[in-house]
């Protein structure tokens, strides 16, 4: 099992995943930086946790509105699995978050 250490909206977060997922989730957390100032901003200042739960209503956003207009070539099975990955994730800094 292995480690990656991300930085979340100003956060960092250490996340175990399988040997040689790291990539993948560093650029999930790449992606979810481009909502960052966003959600960081939406927040107020709150706590940590309502800025995740901001940046997870961003990307399940994202997720809603291309399964309404799929891009040409994206199959409705990619966006079900991108989807349960955005929980997988989602559902990890949570807990994550939850210990720290």
């Amino acid at each position: 099992m292995a480690e990656v250490a991300l930085e979340i909206a100003g956060r960092n977060h250490i996340i175990a995943c399988r040997d040689g997922e790291e990539p993948h989730l560093r650029a999930l957390a790449e992606r979810l930086g481009r909502h960052s100032a966003a959600a960081l901003h939406a927040s107020g200042g709150g706590p940590p946790e309502r800025t995740m739960l901001l940046l997870a209503l961003m990307m399940a956003d994202e997720v809603v509105e291309m399964e309404r207009n799929p891009p040409q070539g994206l199959s409705p099975e990619l966006l079900d699995r991108l989807a349960d990955r955005l929980e997988s994730v989602a559902s990890a800094l949570e807990d994550d978050d939850a210990t720290s």
